[in-house]
């Protein structure tokens, strides 16, 4: 046998290991998502009485006053949240990366934390801060004799969501800005612009690219929303209406699965809009790195200036943890400015009844987590390392989990599996606790693989093809030099998969069939249920933010501490 020969059959056996693994993950995805999503849509095309093709469903949906009012509130809620979210982020944006003043990096920072609460957990302090009876209402109420409904029925909704979702805009918006190309800026003022019609013409459309990705998932994650609005009781948007005709009418109407259709459309539409307003444009930079605006100093009034609107900004935006830590610790919050008292009862039943919710959270959570790195690396190895056919279908098919709702993936699961038994048992997969792990699971691995990827990318081929040439056999390569060299963006891809998915909601409100198998989000949504139950919601609800802040801080630290090594390790 020649050595041509015998490298090529080498190269073929090295890829049967990567490629059995990719077919395992590629079934995986395909029964637990391509299939739950195809038949959600196949339903929404049946004739419920004779099971044909039909398309009276969605002459029903869009003939019924209800639906026409809830498809019409949720893309306005999405739209003006945008808007919204866009006036509060560009200041930001612009005064960090445009002045020279100090706590720019505190600014930042402050600007991210609305990120780390689930917009559903704050929607009740805010209810209790800006709500008709609220704190800032009794106030203007009582000082200047009038009151505005920033609460009120879609209010409320926009309100909340454009302040948890600004930081998508933020933070895309300061990375373009940071990145423009400083002669572009310096063409323009030696051409006579500047003030208003410098950032109009020149640097905000310079900075588009990182405007257009942050607003498109603005969009998307509000149009998708399930729990602010049921906590809110702003019933008539899509996503409550899917939830409520599933839970309430049955899992056979038709109605849930046509607006969870509608939903996926809409979620592809924001991408594919983004994806039109960037194309035929190019925003490429002629230095490296693009140099930035070019930051120039304050005088002392307009530095008052940017400071207080920055300062007013933050003091919204930040309402809503500070208003959850009040009720947690309030005894009576009602009809009055604070509470009435403060106590440690809440936390204290919140350890002694609600346990459960912690206990189930952090092991379904800490699975979802574990399985995502896995799948994550694997998918990384397999389309970055190998050239097996169908690879990058396997990567897009795992990132397609971003454009699923989670309601519509439980609406999935629930017709999907509802007859399916669990080895055994008499137990349905549907009702059956493991089936919320796969959801989460499911719906946070793009999380994951995307952080294995940027780790795997950091990994010099030539380690692996040394390892190799010493005798090394494909398997003991990746597995004592691969995967050690990506630990750091291994274990980033756990935290964030196992903070995001400790907090949850839309997928598992539709799984969660008996309170003893129910996570921390379902728990908070159960307690806010009721007035005496916010106390307790609250103080939950302060636990959640804890954790996914203590995994966006470890996260962040993994990270940083891989970027050091890489930058003092000799070039590979």
């Amino acid at each position: 046998m020649s050595t041509v020969t015998w490298a090529r059959a080498t190269a073929m056996r090295g890829q049967w290991g990567p490629g059995i693994v990719a077919a395992f993950i590629g079934l995986f995805l395909l029964v637990f998502l391509g299939i739950p999503v195809a038949k959600v849509i196949f339903v929404a095309f049946q004739d419920p009485s004779t099971g044909a093709f039909t398309l009276v469903n969605f002459m029903d949906f869009f003939n019924t006053s209800l639906f026409q009012e809830s498809f019409f509130n949720s893309f306005y809620v999405a739209s003006i949240s945008v808007v919204v979210a866009t006036f509060i982020a560009l200041p930001l944006a612009y005064f960090t990366t445009r002045f020279n003043f100090g706590g720019t990096a505190l600014i930042q920072t402050l600007g991210i934390v609305p990120l780390i609460m689930p917009p559903f957990v704050g929607a009740v302090a805010m209810q209790l801060l800006f709500g008709g009876n609220g704190s800032v209402n009794l106030l203007l109420d009582e000082n200047f004799g009038f009151t505005i409904p920033f609460m009120e029925g879609l209010n409320g909704v926009i309100f909340v969501q454009s302040i948890h979702y600004f930081p998508f805009i933020l933070i895309n918006l300061s990375a373009s800005l940071s990145n423009i190309d400083r002669s572009m800026e310096e063409a323009a003022l030696s051409l006579g612009s500047s003030g208003m019609r410098l950032f109009r013409r020149i640097v905000f459309p310079l900075g588009m690219p990182g405007y257009i990705a942050g607003a498109s998932l603005v969009f998307l994650k509000v149009f998708d929303d399930l729990g602010t609005p049921l906590l809110l009781n702003v019933n008539n948007m899509l996503a409550p209406q899917a939830y409520l005709r599933i839970s309430s009418v049955g899992i056979s109407d038709p109605m849930g699965y046509v607006i969870s259709v509608i939903l996926v459309v809409f979620s592809l539409f924001s991408l594919w809009v983004s994806f039109l307003a960037m194309k035929g444009k190019d925003y490429a930079t002629t230095q490296k790195g693009g140099g930035g605006l070019m930051k120039r100093d304050l005088s002392p009034l307009e530095k008052a200036a940017c400071y207080g609107v920055i300062l007013f900004i933050l003091g919204i935006v930040l309402a809503p943890h500070i208003g959850l830590l009040l009720l947690s610790f309030g005894t009576i919050w009602s009809f009055s400015v604070l509470p009435d008292a403060y106590t440690f009862d809440h936390y204290l039943e919140v350890f002694n009844s609600a346990g459960q919710y912690i206990s189930n959270t952090l092991l379904y959570a800490g699975i979802a987590g574990l399985v995502d790195v896995i799948f994550g690396t694997a998918i990384a190895y397999v389309v970055w390392r190998t050239g097996i056919a169908g690879r990058k279908a396997l990567d897009f098919l795992a990132m397609s989990a971003l454009a699923v709702p989670g309601v519509v993936l439980g609406i999935g699961y629930l017709r999907t599996f509802y007859e399916v038994d669990v080895p055994m048992t008499d137990t349905s997969l549907a009702n059956f606790w493991l089936i919320i792990v796969i959801a989460l699971s499911v719906r946070r691995l793009p999380y994951a693989l995307r952080a294995c990827v940027a780790a795997l990318q950091q990994v010099a081929v030539s380690l692996e093809e040394a390892a190799e040439n010493l005798g090394a056999t494909k398997w003991s390569t990746v597995r004592r030099i691969v995967v050690p060299l990506m630990g750091g963006g291994i274990l980033a891809g756990f935290v964030t998969s196992f903070a995001t998915a400790a907090v949850e909601l839309s997928a598992t409100i539709m799984l969660v069939s008996s309170e003893s198998d129910a996570p921390l989000a379902y728990g908070i949504y159960v307690f806010m249920q009721s007035a005496a139950g916010r106390g307790p919601g609250a103080a939950l609800g302060i636990l959640a933010v804890l954790i996914v802040a203590l995994g966006t801080y470890a996260s962040h630290r993994i990270i940083e501490r891989t970027k050091r090594e890489h930058a003092l390790s000799p070039d590979q």
